[in-house]
């Protein structure tokens, strides 16, 4: 996603949006993030200097050369840029004056300026001798979150440009460079954008390397700049041996081998995606991604705390965002908190008693009003005083589905408007053929049809024969048969767990919205090839099918829940679940199914491979069979459904992306040229070791596309771009305030759909109390608020969250290249025209899917955002 941040030209001030760390502004770059830094490939001829301001500039006169008289030493100011923490603890307020005064008995910052051009003589780099920061002690009590620093060099007036400084930290503790910009020289003010995490030389002893912001192609590269750039690139790359340490800047590929857990035995194994092993940890070793089980050599088992995971320093959590996730994970502690503690105490399964009790947990907490606080008390008297002093945290925020309509939940227009306007829009389809067909191997798995028949939905089809709708693409399927059904027995083995593999119709009104006309619930079959098991169901016609109704559509969002959550989302799981599998807890495969289910349907969805076929991808967007090619419509489709939220503010977000990136590349690979893609070393090296190294559980698949041209190179940033912002943005943060009443999206099932032929008594149960019933086959108390907690988390923006298209005040510049300023200020007007459009579409009362009584707006691609949970905003780039 690296490569991301350099084309959307995001601010330089604070961290990289693309990777939720801070990134430096380097010339070269390793994998995975190698092409982050080809943004500098351009002819230095062809451009000119970006005019922009200078954000650390020196108030002192400075010495230039003079028009006509030669000198030998030239004196040049260079001011650095250092952002503090906002708050510090005792101990780093202590290290703080101890560097101060380190400083001043000679345990420098130490600098020095590198030139574009070589000396003749040594042929080597000219440079200007090293110089240390002259300030540091005085300003050690400065308040402010930025300090800024001076320094003086003394160089030949023959130096050149400066093109790259180096920066060694002999204090005790890292420090955090915005940026340098060098005064003095007669080609004006010089920035060095860097935007990173400068480790004290008992940590990292080798010099940091920062280059200036003039892009150059590998080819082109300055003489002096060369080497630099080299070896910048291979620290960065690592060579996929040893164990990573907290300070280290490796940006590698790691193998899926911890998905399962064999050291519990044979049956917790799992397989493996991707080529090459990870790293091996010696448990006295602090830092590093994985170490290998004891049974299994192949498979590695998660670092639990206190071992953190490893990530490249620069893309840690800044202060804010880290603040924000602590208090999030603080409030979800405190949230389960209650639950755990009555499961810990009673045998019991609590159930909520009511539909009033789940509404209780936004207005009153937790101890709420669930029959439980006596019980409670009686063991627990100090649980009382939590709730008085906690009572703020203990209480949900009420999800945005419940804003608008109390009851819209129960509505099949709103079960139908979620999947082209929900937390999953993608996996809707347009039926091709009736009756829908598995492709699971009929000789295990028995016929393939689908037990959905004519009858069942013939007179539901506003006078069409299903003929007639399937050829006039009326009929839509949300089909998780083939997902599920193989581990079905497995889910259903477990206790408390329940599913079915689902498959539900839509017909597609006249007015242009959905209604569901048939859910197909789906058990494998009690022999090999034998017939399945399966219920279908239909729109209610009295108040027991109404019940079961409610139950089939429940188990067929569970199923949505499950795949949304392992499949759509999984990028999201880390820090959030601790190295565990909390997220598998509260899904509904559960822990034992849960990683099949992903290595076999989330081998592709890595950021990357993920997205090799790019007409294939360009569908996650256009998601075909719901769009047919049309040159006449703005965006080259024509979408089946015309009113469709997700696909619809999507193709514009992609249409923006798609432009800002041709005109970017444009300007260092153009037309003109077509060799040059081709001739890049670095851009083919990066592409290929994203294949071979990265995927190489696909490098032989057949749909890898060239990288022979521009557009070769454009279609693939555009989805990596894509996938990176807008989807997850739209798979993302509607987490919550769409999900978050559970009722509406159960992210498991406990019972299956009662059948008075197989359980009379389950049956009779049913009848005689349908929404105990019904409350019982959804999670419990101790499962919804686990779910619960998780998902707020997830949905959350944090305070120093960047958008797409968005500027940061007061930031360096990124670039000296002013064309590729002015295209980026392009894409920056046209995002925030998309966001006016979205606005008015969501007041559009002819767009049902986002406008009417009740319905909520379709904001989740609208770019930008406040801060919380908004189920709005575009960020540069996933982050929880």
């Amino acid at each position: 996603m690296a490569a991301c941040n350099e084309i959307i030209g995001f601010s330089p001030l604070g961290r990289s949006s693309f990777l939720s760390g801070s990134r430096s502004n380097k010339l070269c770059f390793a994998s995975p993030a190698l092409l982050a830094q080809r943004r500098r490939g351009r002819l230095p001829s062809v451009k000119k200097a970006a005019a922009t301001p200078v954000v650390a500039t020196i108030s002192e006169e400075v010495v230039k050369l003079v028009a006509g008289k030669q000198q030998e030493k030239l004196k040049v100011r260079a001011a650095l840029t250092v952002r503090r923490k906002l708050k510090e603890d005792l101990k780093e307020v202590i290290v703080n004056q101890l560097d101060a005064l380190s400083d001043k008995i000679g345990r420098n910052v130490v600098l020095e300026l590198i030139s574009t051009e070589i000396n003749p003589r040594t042929k080597k780099p000219k440079k200007s001798g090293e110089t240390v920061i002259k300030d540091w002690y005085e300003k050690k009590n400065v308040k402010g979150e930025r300090v800024v620093y001076t320094a003086e060099f003394d160089v030949d007036s023959a130096f050149g440009e400066p093109g790259a400084i180096t920066v060694v930290n002999r204090h005790q503790k890292e420090f955090f460079l915005e940026g340098i910009v060098i005064e003095g020289f007669a080609c004006g003010p010089v920035h060095f954008p860097c935007n990173s995490w400068v480790q004290s030389t008992k940590d990292l002893p080798t010099k940091r390397i920062f280059f200036s912001n003039k892009p150059y192609l590998p080819s082109e590269t300055p003489a002096g700049l060369k080497e630099l750039r080299k070896k910048e690139l291979n620290e960065l790359r690592g060579d996929g041996n040893g164990v990573r340490k907290r300070s280290d800047r490796i940006y590698d590929y790691a193998t899926y081998n911890d998905l399962g857990n064999p050291d519990r035995g044979i049956e917790f194994a799992r397989p493996t995606l991707g080529a090459r092993r990870s790293l091996i940890q010696d448990d006295a070793v602090p830092v590093a991604p994985y170490r290998y089980q004891n049974h299994d050599m192949v498979a590695e088992s998660r670092i639990e705390k206190p071992h953190p995971l490893y990530v490249p320093r620069d893309e840690a959590f800044e202060e804010l965002k880290q603040g924000a996730f602590s208090a999030g994970r603080l409030k979800a502690v405190l949230h389960n908190f209650i639950p755990s503690l009555i499961a810990s105490i009673s045998a019991d399964n609590h159930d909520f008693q009511g539909f009033h009790h789940i509404d209780n947990l936004y207005k009153e907490g937790l101890i709420l009003k669930l029959g439980l606080q006596e019980h409670l008390i009686k063991k627990l008297p100090f649980v009382r005083k939590i709730q008085e002093s906690s009572e703020g945290l203990l209480r949900y925020d009420t999800p945005r589905i419940l804003s608008k309509d109390k009851f819209a939940w129960l509505r099949d227009d709103e079960f139908a408007r979620q999947a082209v306007a929900g937390i999953d829009p993608v996996t809707i389809e347009r039926l091709q053929a009736f009756p829908p067909v598995s492709k699971l191997d009929s000789e295990i798995y028995g016929p393939p049809e689908s037990a959905i028949t004519e009858a069942h939905i013939s007179g539901q089809l506003e006078g069409l024969t299903v003929q007639q709708a399937v050829e006039e693409g009326k009929l839509f399927v949300l089909d998780f048969h083939d997902i599920y059904l193989p581990f079905i027995e497995r889910i259903n083995a477990m206790d408390g767990r329940k599913a079915y593999a689902t498959r539900t119709l839509f017909f597609l009104n006249p007015i242009g919205t959905l209604k569901p006309v048939a859910i197909e619930l789906g058990l494998p079959p009690a022999q090999p090839g034998a017939s399945r098991s399966s219920v279908v169901l239909t729109p209610p016609r009295d108040a027991t099918t109404n019940w079961l109704w409610m139950l089939g559509k429940a188990h067929v969002c569970s199923n949505d829940a499950g795949v949304h959550q392992l499949v759509e989302d999984a990028r999201e799981y880390g820090a959030l679940h601790s190295g565990g599998a909390p997220a598998a807890e509260r899904d509904a495969p559960g822990v034992q199914a849960v990683a099949p289910a992903y290595a076999v349907h989330a081998g592709d969805q890595r950021a990357g491979a993920a997205e090799p076929d790019q007409r294939r991808r360009r569908d996650r967007v256009l998601l075909h069979p719901r769009r047919l090619e049309d040159p006449t419509q703005p965006h080259g489709v024509r979408l089946v459904l015309p009113d469709y939220p997700y696909a619809d503010d999507g193709l514009l977000l992609w249409s923006a992306i798609t432009s800002y990136v041709r005109s970017y590349i444009q300007l260092y690979y153009p037309d003109s040229d077509p060799g040059r893609i081709r001739s890049d070393s670095e851009l083919q090296a990066w592409y290929h070791e994203s294949i071979n190294v990265g995927h190489g559980d696909h490098r032989d698949a057949p749909w890898w596309p060239p990288l022979d041209t521009s557009d070769d190179l454009v279609a693939f940033l555009t989805t990596l771009i894509w996938l990176a912002s807008a989807q997850h943005a739209a798979l993302n943060f509607g987490q919550y305030p769409l999900g978050g009443y559970v009722p509406s999206r159960p992210p498991l099932m406990r019972r299956l759909v009662p059948d008075p032929e197989h359980d009379a008594d389950e049956y009779r149960a049913f009848l005689a109390d349908p929404h105990r019933f019904f409350l019982s086959a959804t999670p419990s108390v101790l499962q919804a608020t686990k779910f619960m907690a998780v998902v707020d988390t997830l949905s959350m923006h944090s305070p120093d969250e960047e958008y797409l298209g968005g500027t940061r005040e007061g930031a360096a510049a990124w670039t000296a290249d002013e064309e590729a300023e002015a295209a980026y200020r392009n894409f920056a007007d046209e995002v925030a025209a998309v966001e006016e459009e979205i606005k008015k579409r969501n007041a559009d009362p002819t767009r049902r899917n986002r406008c009417g009584a009740g319905v909520l707006p379709y904001e989740l691609l609208a770019p930008s955002s406040p801060p919380g949970v908004t189920a709005r905003g575009v960020p540069n780039s996933v982050s929880i």
